[in-house]
């Protein structure tokens, strides 16, 4: 079985697992506070999935290339996309209106996809963790995992 990780970038970064039958397996949010205690802790999670085949990334700058040299270390194929790139396949241009706006809306949506893949709804949702799953669920359609957005996340 193989696995793909999701990872919205930032010193909070949100991650997003998803399994090979395109539904999500698990989600958090971390506050590293510091690049260099996220540079500790790649190593860790990228570690802790021993089936992990791909990590798709939103997010440049500084500490974009610690997750692409541990990924590449661990021969994990490794790609950096745009936030327009999924929210152009999973948002209507209406919810993009505002970047507040397509938060909110993610969420939304982040939340629906947990639902759909049996995990237990969440309390609360940090924006970073609801934006890795939908960078996820855009990586899992474009890698072919998934053909097209199941019937049951679909907005009219």
């Amino acid at each position: 079985m193989s696995s793909l990780l999701a990872v919205d970038l930032g010193l909070k970064t949100g991650l997003a697992l998803y399994g090979r039958d395109g539904k999500l397996c698990w989600y958090r949010s971390k506050n590293y506070g510091s690049a260099a205690r996220l540079k500790r802790d790649v190593h860790n999670v990228l570690g802790s999935i021993a089936d992990l085949e791909i990590l798709v990334m939103e997010g440049g700058g500084t500490l974009a290339p610690i997750w692409q040299r541990e990924a590449e270390r661990r021969n994990i194929a490794f790609r950096q996309i745009g936030a327009e790139q999924w929210r152009r396949k999973l948002l209507y241009p209406r919810e993009q209106m505002t970047g507040q706006q397509a938060k909110q809306f993610a969420g939304d949506l982040a939340r629906r996809i947990i639902s759909w893949s049996g995990l237990s709804r969440p309390a609360s949702l940090r924006h970073d963790a609801a934006e890795a799953i939908l960078i996820g669920l855009w990586a899992v359609m474009d890698t072919g995992w998934l053909k097209e957005v199941p019937h049951e996340l679909r907005r009219g």
